[in-house]
């Protein structure tokens, strides 16, 4: 089975500017989506989406590819994942290269583990799954919100306010860091869509980084978790 890796970087980030390159800690961050990718020896190759070529020399600095440029259709602010991952796979098969699956790789997920994706390339080889998305669970059962309706709180789910949080549904949220794919199913079905395996992660494992406050936090996190205070 041929396995690619594609993080997708694209230049234009808005909220954090120049987010994928910025340095975290040390390096710029999409060089720890890039090393646990090869780290983890899970794929036949390793390789950037981008339209930047900044973004470009830093990937191929760190040991990824960038084979090619992402066109201008798949570089603007509406364009889907799908549409990247559909593009990449189309450019590799002109190629005459095709690949049994691969792994959507999120270029700002510093606290990505090359382990995480070893095991979840290997669920996703030995089940017959479409997809393997890791999941962390909310640490505060979902069941027991409240929300403000005239300026007064309300349980959202009035049926939960007696039972027990141990007797609660479990419930999981989509980390953001990774996705994993048999090709074939791809284009079969939408992103959500499918036969899906969850592979449960650890809180400590998953942090959001969505504007300059996020990015502070997920440093002092990093460095704690890495022992570096």
């Amino acid at each position: 089975m041929r396995r690619l890796a594609i993080i997708t970087a694209r230049g234009g980030s808005k909220r954090i500017p120049r987010k994928n390159i910025k340095e975290f800690c040390g390096k710029p961050i999409i060089a720890y989506s890039i090393e646990a990718a090869l780290e983890s020896g899970a794929f036949d190759e390793v390789m950037v989406s981008t339209d930047d070529k900044e973004i470009a020399e830093v990937a191929l600095a760190y040991g990824a590819k960038v084979p090619f440029y992402r066109s201008e259709a798949t570089s603007n602010d509406y364009a889907t994942t799908n549409d990247v991952l559909a593009e990449v796979l189309g450019e590799y098969e002109k190629r005459g290269e095709k690949f049994d699956a691969f792994c959507c790789m999120y270029p700002t997920a510093p606290f990505l583990k090359a382990e995480r994706l070893k095991t979840a390339m290997e669920l996703l080889e030995s089940s017959d799954a479409d997809k393997v998305f890791p999941v962390v669970a909310f640490s505060f059962p979902p069941q027991r919100a409240v929300v403000v309706r005239e300026g007064r709180l309300e349980f959202q789910y009035p049926e939960y306010m007696y039972t027990r949080s141990q007797d609660l549904e479990k419930q999981y949220h989509d980390v953001g860091q990774f996705y994993c794919f048999k090709t074939s199913s791809f284009f079969e079905h939408e992103f959500w869509t499918g036969k899906i395996i969850p592979l449960e992660i650890s809180e400590l494992e998953v942090q959001d980084i969505d504007n300059e406050t996020d990015w502070k936090i997920a440093e002092m996190k990093w460095q704690i978790l890495h022992k570096r205070m």
